[in-house]
């Protein structure tokens, strides 16, 4: 790319976000300043997750200028502890910048500058130096968009390794900086879009020492809120906080702030909020010990992209979240059905791209006392055979191993239409060809949906199974299910079959053996 254009704005901001909840319990085990409460790696995946729905609900014609500003908004309200409000505001720096012109370099200037001022008390060996080493290296670049990229995440590759030598804390610890490990996964995710690149995984360093975890190393809450205020209440803010407590950063402008300090009693830093503005989504955290109140009931959150499966996860008991086939579902409606289904919550994603919402959304219901977990469910067949054997009169735990368990010993497929040409593992494929995928690979390419869905059924129970489960779509042939029942009848006489009509759009056949 030549100019990093709305479409590849949103790629970009997307790539990110994944890259960093795959990357999250890695980057959250380097997390010991400025408190070890190891949750960098969360608030960062939050606040890109943030900033890339606010992106995506725009129309697809919108122009530049209200893409950046989007996405720098979508990140300041969005924005969770530490490194995700100081990363905020490097996003701002960028928007700043790249909303009226394609300027690279200083945009990656502008936003070193911006974070560097928002916080109170900078420290070397931080997030700041990698956003200082990264506006360095390329302002002297006279490449394209591309290079200008490749060096960025470079030179954040490069200080990071250095961060050890600049702060004690993490050479005692064994440990490079987490809110500099997340800041590089977020330049290497915009190298793979600019240069059309598939995106390698960024690997974290592990730790070669002892963390020390918050409840050992000290006390105080963490107070964060959202601040309606001019600038002049503001800059009284900051001097009230500043000798309250320390880790104090506020990022914003244009009469919206994103407040967060490090105080020994949270009742006062409210209060000057109070005196400044208009505080909102207050949160308050006692970093010691991170209690878990939980609400009444046990409950199950599943996530549909059919009708059909709605009900069916519905009937039994489910709490259901839609979504369109090939989309995701929004975090708001991932947090409220998880904050409707009790106070344990089983979720089940039931898909890769859901699995990375709802780890969001199950981080923000624990601050709020619920206890959640979130299965690994990578298809609508697992998560129908965890639901089967969940029990509510079980400890949540034991029950959460059982579904578990069930879905881990479910066997996923799909039958699907292609709608373009390309070069899958089982060979090249045109559009129209009937493709049969196991676990995710294709397995089959064929003419009839019918015919292939029969091989790939034959193929899963080849490796054992008992129970065939068939989830019909809205493209199945309408005899499909009475044709496999018996081909089965005649193959493989010991396997049981159940149909459901899914109604799902996209995907004629779901399958699941165990």
């Amino acid at each position: 790319m030549e100019v990093l254009d709305p479409p590849g704005v949103r790629r970009w901001i997307r790539l990110a976000a994944d890259a960093l909840g795959r990357a999250r319990a890695e980057i959250d085990a380097l997390n010991v300043f400025p408190v070890a409460d190891g949750d960098t790696g969360t608030n960062l995946h939050l606040t890109l997750l943030s900033a890339a729905e606010a992106v995506e609900a725009l129309p697809d014609d919108v122009e530049a200028r209200v893409v950046w500003q989007t996405l720098s908004y979508g990140a300041l309200v969005g924005a969770r502890g530490n490194s995700g409000v100081i990363v905020s505001q490097a996003l701002r720096g960028l928007a700043d910048v790249l909303k009226d012109g394609p300027d690279l370099r200083a945009g990656l200037a502008r936003a070193a500058s911006l974070a560097r001022e928002a916080v109170a008390r900078p420290v070397e060996g931080t997030v700041l130096s990698v956003l200082g080493a990264v506006a360095r290296a390329v302002q002297d670049c006279d490449g394209g968009l591309a290079e200008v990229a490749r060096r960025a995440a470079g030179a954040a590759r490069s200080a990071l390794r250095r961060t050890p030598e600049q702060l004690d804390v993490l050479a005692r610890s064994g440990v490079v900086d987490a809110g500099g490990a997340g800041l590089a996964i977020i330049l290497e995710s915009l190298v793979a879009v600019v240069t059309g690149a598939t995106s390698e995984r960024f690997e974290v360093p592990a730790p070669t020492g002892r963390v020390t975890p918050m409840s050992e190393s000290g006390a105080g809450y963490e107070v964060m809120y959202l601040l309606d205020a001019d600038d002049a209440a503001v800059a009284r803010l900051r001097r009230e906080l500043d000798a309250m407590g320390d880790s104090l950063v506020v990022v914003g402008g244009d009469g919206l702030w994103n407040v967060h300090v490090h105080v020994d009693e949270a009742g006062p830093a409210v209060e000057a909020a109070l005196r400044a503005g208009r505080p909102h989504r207050i949160r308050i955290t006692y970093l010691a010990e991170r209690t878990h109140r939980g609400g009444e009931g046990r409950g199950v959150v599943a996530v549909a992209a059919g009708d059909g499966i709605a009900a069916l996860f519905e009937e039994c008991g489910a709490v259901v979240v839609r979504r369109a086939p090939g989309t995701r579902p929004s975090l708001p409606d991932m947090l409220a059905a998880i904050r409707k289904a009790g106070g344990e919550v089983a979720v089940l994603p039931n898909d890769e791209g859901a699995r990375a919402v709802a780890v969001a959304a199950a981080e923000i219901a624990r601050e709020d006392g619920a206890v959640v977990s979130v299965l690994p469910t990578r298809a609508t067949v697992q998560g129908l055979a965890a639901l089967a054997v969940h029990d509510p009169l079980r400890r949540f735990d034991d029950d959460v191993v059982a579904m578990t368990d069930a879905a881990g010993h479910t066997r996923h497929g799909h039958v699907v239409v292609a709608d373009r040409d390309g070069v899958t593992s089982a060979g090249p494929c045109r559009p129209g060809d009937v493709l049969g995928l196991i676990d995710g690979d294709v397995a089959v390419i064929g003419g009839r949906v019918d015919e292939v869905t029969e091989t790939v059924v034959d193929r899963m129970l080849a490796g054992g199974g008992e129970l065939v489960t068939l989830v019909t779509g809205v493209d199945a042939p309408a005899e499909l299910a009475v044709r496999l029942e018996r081909h089965l009848g005649g193959t493989r006489p010991d396997a049981d079959l159940v149909v459901y009509d899914g109604e799902q759009g996209g995907y004629p056949v779901l399958i699941g053996v165990e």
